[in-house]
Protein backbone atom coordinates (compact mmCIF):
# COMPACT_ATOMS: atom_id res chain seq x y z
CA UNK A 1 0.00 0.00 0.00
CA UNK A 2 0.92 3.83 -0.98
CA UNK A 3 1.24 5.91 2.08
CA UNK A 4 -0.57 9.07 2.16
CA UNK A 5 2.94 10.72 2.72
CA UNK A 6 5.97 10.75 3.96
CA UNK A 7 6.46 9.97 7.70
CA UNK A 8 2.82 9.78 8.30
CA UNK A 9 0.92 6.31 9.20
CA UNK A 10 -2.25 5.82 7.27
CA UNK A 11 -5.74 5.83 9.21
CA UNK A 12 -8.02 3.00 9.97
CA UNK A 13 -10.09 3.00 6.57
CA UNK A 14 -7.04 3.41 4.15
CA UNK A 15 -5.51 0.51 5.65
CA UNK A 16 -9.09 -0.92 5.54
CA UNK A 17 -9.68 -0.40 2.13
CA UNK A 18 -5.96 -0.50 0.84
CA UNK A 19 -3.23 -2.55 2.73
CA UNK A 20 -1.84 -5.15 1.66
CA UNK A 21 -3.20 -5.05 -2.29
CA UNK A 22 -2.20 -3.26 -4.98
CA UNK A 23 -4.36 -3.24 -8.06
CA UNK A 24 -1.33 -2.43 -10.97
CA UNK A 25 -0.19 -5.94 -9.84
CA UNK A 26 -3.66 -7.79 -11.07
CA UNK A 27 -4.61 -6.29 -14.03
CA UNK A 28 -5.76 -3.20 -12.72
CA UNK A 29 -8.65 -5.09 -10.77
CA UNK A 30 -9.92 -2.68 -7.87
CA UNK A 31 -10.78 -5.77 -5.95
CA UNK A 32 -8.21 -8.27 -5.03
CA UNK A 33 -9.26 -11.63 -7.58
CA UNK A 34 -10.96 -14.86 -5.70
CA UNK A 35 -8.67 -17.40 -5.95
CA UNK A 36 -10.43 -20.66 -6.62
CA UNK A 37 -7.45 -23.05 -6.32
CA UNK A 38 -6.98 -26.42 -4.34
CA UNK A 39 -3.43 -26.98 -5.30
CA UNK A 40 -0.81 -24.74 -6.61
CA UNK A 41 1.97 -26.08 -9.06
CA UNK A 42 5.35 -25.51 -9.18
CA UNK A 43 8.40 -24.96 -11.55
CA UNK A 44 10.06 -27.58 -10.07
CA UNK A 45 10.84 -30.29 -7.69
CA UNK A 46 13.42 -28.25 -5.90
CA UNK A 47 10.68 -25.51 -5.75
CA UNK A 48 8.52 -27.42 -4.19
CA UNK A 49 10.28 -28.81 -1.79
CA UNK A 50 12.01 -25.49 -0.55
CA UNK A 51 8.03 -24.44 -0.25
CA UNK A 52 7.06 -27.58 2.06
CA UNK A 53 10.18 -26.90 4.31
CA UNK A 54 9.54 -22.99 4.53
CA UNK A 55 12.54 -22.40 2.96
CA UNK A 56 10.92 -20.00 0.57
CA UNK A 57 7.30 -18.33 0.24
CA UNK A 58 4.96 -19.57 -2.04
CA UNK A 59 1.71 -21.21 -2.51
CA UNK A 60 1.65 -25.31 -1.91
CA UNK A 61 -1.80 -26.23 -0.91
CA UNK A 62 -5.06 -24.38 0.52
CA UNK A 63 -5.81 -25.64 3.40
CA UNK A 64 -2.43 -23.53 4.26
CA UNK A 65 -2.92 -20.81 2.48
CA UNK A 66 -4.56 -18.29 -0.79
CA UNK A 67 -3.66 -15.49 -1.76
CA UNK A 68 -7.15 -13.75 -1.63
CA UNK A 69 -7.02 -15.00 2.31
CA UNK A 70 -3.39 -13.40 2.35
CA UNK A 71 -4.55 -9.74 1.44
CA UNK A 72 -7.16 -10.36 4.37
CA UNK A 73 -4.67 -11.63 6.77
CA UNK A 74 -2.44 -8.47 6.10
CA UNK A 75 -5.29 -6.20 6.76
CA UNK A 76 -6.83 -7.39 9.93
CA UNK A 77 -3.01 -7.40 11.34
CA UNK A 78 -2.36 -3.68 10.02
CA UNK A 79 -5.87 -3.14 11.98
CA UNK A 80 -5.32 -5.10 15.22
CA UNK A 81 -1.31 -3.62 15.66
CA UNK A 82 -0.22 -7.46 15.04
CA UNK A 83 2.78 -9.23 13.11
CA UNK A 84 1.08 -11.39 11.58
CA UNK A 85 -2.67 -13.21 11.20
CA UNK A 86 -4.47 -15.91 10.30
CA UNK A 87 -8.26 -16.66 9.00
CA UNK A 88 -9.96 -19.56 9.54
CA UNK A 89 -13.43 -20.79 9.43
CA UNK A 90 -15.19 -19.60 12.63
CA UNK A 91 -14.45 -17.78 16.05
CA UNK A 92 -14.45 -21.44 17.43
CA UNK A 93 -11.99 -22.59 15.25
CA UNK A 94 -9.57 -19.35 15.90
CA UNK A 95 -10.04 -20.81 19.58
CA UNK A 96 -9.06 -23.95 19.34
CA UNK A 97 -6.53 -24.22 16.09
CA UNK A 98 -4.61 -21.22 18.46
CA UNK A 99 -4.79 -23.92 21.68
CA UNK A 100 -3.86 -26.75 19.65
CA UNK A 101 -1.03 -25.21 19.20
CA UNK A 102 0.58 -24.74 22.16
CA UNK A 103 -1.11 -26.61 24.95
CA UNK A 104 -0.68 -30.60 25.95
CA UNK A 105 -1.47 -32.68 28.81
CA UNK A 106 -1.07 -31.25 31.86
CA UNK A 107 -1.59 -27.31 31.23
CA UNK A 108 -3.81 -25.23 32.74
CA UNK A 109 -5.83 -22.45 31.09
CA UNK A 110 -7.39 -19.19 33.09
CA UNK A 111 -10.19 -18.02 31.83
CA UNK A 112 -12.93 -15.45 33.03
CA UNK A 113 -16.19 -16.40 34.56
CA UNK A 114 -18.28 -14.98 31.46
CA UNK A 115 -17.60 -16.54 28.19
CA UNK A 116 -19.75 -17.13 24.75
CA UNK A 117 -21.65 -20.69 25.23
CA UNK A 118 -19.40 -22.29 22.45
CA UNK A 119 -15.96 -21.08 23.99
CA UNK A 120 -17.22 -22.31 27.79
CA UNK A 121 -18.19 -25.80 25.94
CA UNK A 122 -14.52 -26.23 24.65
CA UNK A 123 -13.06 -24.95 28.06
CA UNK A 124 -15.25 -25.81 30.43
CA UNK A 125 -16.00 -29.22 28.92
CA UNK A 126 -14.26 -30.33 25.92
CA UNK A 127 -10.23 -29.86 27.39
CA UNK A 128 -10.98 -31.92 30.04
CA UNK A 129 -11.23 -34.80 28.20
CA UNK A 130 -7.61 -34.37 27.11
CA UNK A 131 -5.97 -33.80 30.34
CA UNK A 132 -5.95 -29.76 29.72
CA UNK A 133 -7.14 -28.19 33.02
CA UNK A 134 -9.70 -24.98 32.70
CA UNK A 135 -10.20 -22.89 35.60
CA UNK A 136 -12.82 -19.92 35.84
CA UNK A 137 -11.83 -16.33 37.51
CA UNK A 138 -13.61 -13.41 38.07
CA UNK A 139 -11.06 -11.34 36.29
CA UNK A 140 -13.18 -8.58 36.33
CA UNK A 141 -12.10 -8.37 40.85
CA UNK A 142 -8.88 -6.99 42.10
CA UNK A 143 -5.98 -9.57 42.93
CA UNK A 144 -7.93 -12.58 41.77
CA UNK A 145 -5.93 -13.36 38.55
CA UNK A 146 -2.67 -13.24 41.01
CA UNK A 147 -4.22 -15.86 43.19
CA UNK A 148 -5.57 -18.12 40.61
CA UNK A 149 -2.02 -18.44 38.89
CA UNK A 150 0.01 -21.46 38.88
CA UNK A 151 3.09 -23.11 37.91
CA UNK A 152 0.90 -25.44 35.31
CA UNK A 153 -0.95 -22.16 33.89
CA UNK A 154 -0.15 -21.59 30.10
CA UNK A 155 -2.99 -19.72 29.19
CA UNK A 156 -5.59 -16.74 30.61
CA UNK A 157 -8.67 -16.33 27.99
CA UNK A 158 -11.69 -13.45 28.22
CA UNK A 159 -13.36 -11.40 25.90
CA UNK A 160 -14.06 -7.66 27.11
CA UNK A 161 -16.87 -6.41 26.63
CA UNK A 162 -17.90 -9.98 27.84
CA UNK A 163 -20.74 -11.74 26.09
CA UNK A 164 -23.64 -11.76 27.04
CA UNK A 165 -23.73 -9.35 30.20
CA UNK A 166 -21.00 -6.57 29.19
CA UNK A 167 -18.28 -6.77 31.58
CA UNK A 168 -15.52 -4.87 31.13
CA UNK A 169 -11.84 -6.38 31.60
CA UNK A 170 -8.70 -4.63 32.63
CA UNK A 171 -6.42 -5.93 29.72
CA UNK A 172 -2.97 -4.26 30.58
CA UNK A 173 -3.69 -5.04 34.32
CA UNK A 174 -4.17 -8.77 33.17
CA UNK A 175 -1.65 -8.67 30.95
CA UNK A 176 1.18 -7.45 33.57
CA UNK A 177 0.02 -10.29 36.10
CA UNK A 178 0.13 -13.23 33.46
CA UNK A 179 3.47 -12.27 31.97
CA UNK A 180 4.62 -11.86 35.40
CA UNK A 181 4.44 -15.67 35.85
CA UNK A 182 5.20 -16.27 32.17
CA UNK A 183 1.89 -16.87 30.60
CA UNK A 184 0.68 -15.62 27.18
CA UNK A 185 -2.88 -13.61 27.00
CA UNK A 186 -5.91 -14.19 24.59
CA UNK A 187 -8.45 -11.65 24.09
CA UNK A 188 -11.52 -12.04 22.05
CA UNK A 189 -12.16 -9.14 20.95
CA UNK A 190 -15.02 -9.81 18.67
CA UNK A 191 -17.01 -6.96 20.69
CA UNK A 192 -14.72 -4.59 20.22
CA UNK A 193 -13.48 -4.60 17.44
CA UNK A 194 -9.82 -2.78 16.23
CA UNK A 195 -12.24 -0.23 15.72
CA UNK A 196 -12.42 0.23 19.35
CA UNK A 197 -10.04 -1.43 21.14
CA UNK A 198 -6.71 -3.24 20.25
CA UNK A 199 -5.78 -5.71 22.58
CA UNK A 200 -2.13 -6.09 21.79
CA UNK A 201 -1.27 -2.50 21.88
CA UNK A 202 -2.71 -3.01 26.17
CA UNK A 203 -0.24 -5.83 26.37
CA UNK A 204 -2.54 -9.21 25.21
CA UNK A 205 -0.27 -11.62 23.43
CA UNK A 206 -3.21 -12.89 20.76
CA UNK A 207 -6.46 -11.46 19.67
CA UNK A 208 -9.09 -13.66 18.34
CA UNK A 209 -11.93 -13.15 16.53
CA UNK A 210 -15.38 -14.27 15.68
CA UNK A 211 -15.25 -12.69 12.00
CA UNK A 212 -19.08 -13.56 11.43
CA UNK A 213 -19.54 -10.53 13.59
CA UNK A 214 -18.85 -6.95 12.78
CA UNK A 215 -15.78 -7.80 10.69
CA UNK A 216 -17.77 -9.19 7.99
CA UNK A 217 -21.21 -6.87 8.90
CA UNK A 218 -23.67 -8.93 6.91
CA UNK A 219 -24.48 -11.66 8.31
CA UNK A 220 -23.38 -13.82 5.54
CA UNK A 221 -20.50 -16.29 6.42
CA UNK A 222 -19.15 -17.79 8.98
CA UNK A 223 -15.30 -16.95 9.80
CA UNK A 224 -12.68 -16.19 12.86
CA UNK A 225 -9.52 -14.84 13.05
CA UNK A 226 -6.19 -15.07 14.98
CA UNK A 227 -3.88 -11.72 15.52
CA UNK A 228 0.09 -11.81 17.19
CA UNK A 229 3.39 -12.73 16.25
CA UNK A 230 4.87 -13.69 13.25
CA UNK A 231 6.72 -17.08 14.46
CA UNK A 232 3.32 -18.27 16.64
CA UNK A 233 1.13 -16.75 13.92
CA UNK A 234 2.97 -19.59 11.72
CA UNK A 235 2.92 -22.40 13.89
CA UNK A 236 -0.47 -22.15 14.55
CA UNK A 237 -1.13 -22.07 10.07
CA UNK A 238 0.99 -25.18 10.37
CA UNK A 239 -0.19 -27.01 13.53
CA UNK A 240 -3.65 -25.92 14.56
CA UNK A 241 -4.65 -24.99 11.15
CA UNK A 242 -3.28 -27.56 9.03
CA UNK A 243 -3.04 -30.63 10.59
CA UNK A 244 -4.93 -30.16 14.36
CA UNK A 245 -8.49 -28.62 12.65
CA UNK A 246 -8.43 -28.42 8.71
CA UNK A 247 -10.69 -25.22 10.12
CA UNK A 248 -9.94 -23.96 6.53
CA UNK A 249 -11.35 -20.41 5.08
CA UNK A 250 -12.38 -20.06 1.46
CA UNK A 251 -11.15 -17.85 -1.15
CA UNK A 252 -14.98 -16.01 -1.35
CA UNK A 253 -15.42 -15.80 2.39
CA UNK A 254 -12.39 -14.27 2.34
CA UNK A 255 -13.18 -12.01 -0.33
CA UNK A 256 -16.44 -10.79 1.20
CA UNK A 257 -14.80 -9.82 4.29
CA UNK A 258 -12.51 -7.66 2.29
CA UNK A 259 -15.65 -5.94 1.11
CA UNK A 260 -17.02 -5.89 4.65
CA UNK A 261 -14.11 -4.36 6.81
CA UNK A 262 -14.00 -1.47 4.06
CA UNK A 263 -16.69 -0.11 6.06
CA UNK A 264 -15.82 -1.31 9.65
CA UNK A 265 -15.28 2.08 10.60
CA UNK A 266 -18.01 3.84 9.72
CA UNK A 267 -20.53 0.94 10.49
CA UNK A 268 -19.33 1.00 14.24
CA UNK A 269 -19.66 4.58 14.37
CA UNK A 270 -23.32 4.08 13.79
CA UNK A 271 -23.81 0.81 15.80
CA UNK A 272 -22.22 2.98 18.97
CA UNK A 273 -24.21 6.26 18.43
CA UNK A 274 -27.34 4.40 18.39
CA UNK A 275 -26.26 1.80 20.68
CA UNK A 276 -25.72 4.95 23.69
CA UNK A 277 -28.67 6.67 22.68
CA UNK A 278 -30.94 3.12 23.23
CA UNK A 279 -29.10 2.32 26.11
CA UNK A 280 -30.03 5.36 27.79
CA UNK A 281 -34.06 5.07 26.93
CA UNK A 282 -34.00 1.65 27.68
CA UNK A 283 -32.13 2.26 31.63
CA UNK A 284 -34.81 5.12 31.95
CA UNK A 285 -37.97 3.05 31.58
CA UNK A 286 -40.12 1.83 34.10
CA UNK A 287 -40.13 -1.80 33.37
CA UNK A 288 -36.53 -2.43 33.66
CA UNK A 289 -34.09 -3.58 36.16
CA UNK A 290 -31.06 -3.12 34.65
CA UNK A 291 -29.64 -1.94 31.47
CA UNK A 292 -25.92 -3.28 30.91
CA UNK A 293 -23.95 -0.84 28.71
CA UNK A 294 -20.28 0.17 29.13
CA UNK A 295 -20.96 3.73 27.92
CA UNK A 296 -23.84 4.28 30.74
CA UNK A 297 -22.13 6.15 33.59
CA UNK A 298 -24.09 3.67 35.62
CA UNK A 299 -21.95 0.90 34.60
CA UNK A 300 -19.74 -0.62 36.78
CA UNK A 301 -16.88 -0.64 34.60
CA UNK A 302 -17.72 2.68 32.71
CA UNK A 303 -14.36 4.28 33.95
CA UNK A 304 -11.96 1.57 32.62
CA UNK A 305 -14.23 0.98 29.28
CA UNK A 306 -13.39 5.09 28.98
CA UNK A 307 -9.84 4.68 29.17
CA UNK A 308 -9.25 1.19 26.79
CA UNK A 309 -12.04 1.70 24.27
CA UNK A 310 -12.76 4.61 22.03
CA UNK A 311 -16.72 3.78 21.67
CA UNK A 312 -18.31 1.69 23.63
CA UNK A 313 -19.78 -0.65 21.27
CA UNK A 314 -23.12 -2.15 19.33
CA UNK A 315 -24.26 -4.29 22.12
CA UNK A 316 -26.65 -3.92 24.73
CA UNK A 317 -27.92 -6.37 28.12
CA UNK A 318 -30.82 -5.54 29.73
CA UNK A 319 -33.04 -7.07 32.83
CA UNK A 320 -36.88 -6.39 32.99
CA UNK A 321 -38.84 -6.42 35.77
CA UNK A 322 -40.86 -10.09 35.64
CA UNK A 323 -37.56 -11.70 34.70
CA UNK A 324 -38.12 -14.92 31.80
CA UNK A 325 -41.46 -14.66 31.20
CA UNK A 326 -41.07 -10.38 31.31
CA UNK A 327 -38.25 -10.74 28.79
CA UNK A 328 -40.28 -13.21 26.58
CA UNK A 329 -43.03 -10.81 26.38
CA UNK A 330 -40.71 -7.92 25.03
CA UNK A 331 -38.90 -9.74 22.42
CA UNK A 332 -42.33 -11.58 21.06
CA UNK A 333 -43.45 -8.01 20.76
CA UNK A 334 -40.99 -6.06 18.93
CA UNK A 335 -41.78 -5.24 15.00
CA UNK A 336 -38.66 -4.60 13.81
CA UNK A 337 -35.68 -5.95 15.48
CA UNK A 338 -35.27 -9.75 14.78
CA UNK A 339 -35.44 -12.47 17.04
CA UNK A 340 -31.66 -14.17 15.90
CA UNK A 341 -28.37 -14.97 17.39
CA UNK A 342 -25.39 -13.82 16.10
CA UNK A 343 -24.26 -9.95 16.49
CA UNK A 344 -22.77 -7.04 14.36
CA UNK A 345 -25.77 -7.29 11.38
CA UNK A 346 -26.80 -4.21 9.59
CA UNK A 347 -30.11 -5.60 11.16
CA UNK A 348 -30.82 -5.26 15.16
CA UNK A 349 -30.73 -8.67 16.42
CA UNK A 350 -32.55 -9.37 19.94
CA UNK A 351 -32.08 -13.33 21.65
CA UNK A 352 -32.15 -14.70 25.11
CA UNK A 353 -28.84 -15.97 26.00
CA UNK A 354 -29.62 -18.94 28.51
CA UNK A 355 -31.99 -20.05 26.36
CA UNK A 356 -29.84 -19.62 22.77
CA UNK A 357 -26.54 -18.77 22.59
CA UNK A 358 -25.51 -19.93 26.37
CA UNK A 359 -27.78 -23.00 26.48
CA UNK A 360 -25.48 -25.51 26.94
CA UNK A 361 -24.28 -23.98 30.51
CA UNK A 362 -26.42 -25.55 33.28
CA UNK A 363 -28.44 -23.65 35.73
CA UNK A 364 -25.76 -23.61 38.13
CA UNK A 365 -22.99 -22.80 35.76
CA UNK A 366 -25.37 -20.13 34.60
CA UNK A 367 -26.25 -18.54 38.12
CA UNK A 368 -21.84 -19.02 38.58
CA UNK A 369 -20.96 -17.20 35.10
CA UNK A 370 -23.45 -14.25 36.08
CA UNK A 371 -26.13 -14.99 33.07
CA UNK A 372 -29.50 -14.83 34.23
CA UNK A 373 -32.82 -16.42 32.99
CA UNK A 374 -34.06 -12.85 32.52
CA UNK A 375 -31.05 -11.29 30.73
CA UNK A 376 -31.97 -10.70 27.13
CA UNK A 377 -29.26 -9.29 24.81
CA UNK A 378 -29.55 -6.73 21.87
CA UNK A 379 -27.01 -6.17 18.86
CA UNK A 380 -27.72 -2.72 17.93
CA UNK A 381 -28.25 -2.37 13.92
CA UNK A 382 -27.40 0.07 11.38
CA UNK A 383 -31.51 1.22 11.28
CA UNK A 384 -32.32 4.70 12.23
CA UNK A 385 -32.47 4.83 15.65
CA UNK A 386 -35.95 6.57 15.70
CA UNK A 387 -37.05 4.10 14.56
CA UNK A 388 -35.11 1.42 16.49
CA UNK A 389 -36.10 3.39 19.45
CA UNK A 390 -39.80 3.25 18.70
CA UNK A 391 -39.92 -0.31 18.25
CA UNK A 392 -38.18 -1.27 21.61
CA UNK A 393 -40.06 0.94 23.85
CA UNK A 394 -43.15 -0.15 22.79
CA UNK A 395 -42.10 -3.65 23.03
CA UNK A 396 -40.79 -2.68 26.77
CA UNK A 397 -44.54 -0.99 27.19
CA UNK A 398 -46.24 -4.31 25.99
CA UNK A 399 -43.82 -6.55 28.12
CA UNK A 400 -43.96 -4.64 31.60
CA UNK A 401 -47.06 -2.31 31.36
Amino acid sequence: MKKPSPGRPAGFSTRAIHEGYDPASHHGSLNPPVYLNATYSFDSIAQGQQRFAGEVPGYIYARVGNPTQSVLEQRLASLEGGEAALAVASGIAAITALLWSFIQLGDEIIADKTLYGCTFAFMGHGLSRFGVTTRFVDLTQAGALETAMTPATRFVFFETPTNPNMRVIDIAQVSRVTHAHGARVIVDNTYGTPCLQRPLELGADFVVHSMTKYLSGHGDLIAGAIIGGADELLTVRKVGLKDMTGAVLSAFDSFLLLRGIKTLELRMARHCESALILAGQIESHSGVVSAYYPGLKSHSQYELASQQMSAFGGMIALELHGGYDAGVRFMDALQLAQRAVSLGDAETLVQHPASMTHNNYTDEEREAHGISLGLVRISVGLENVEDLSADIMQALDHATG
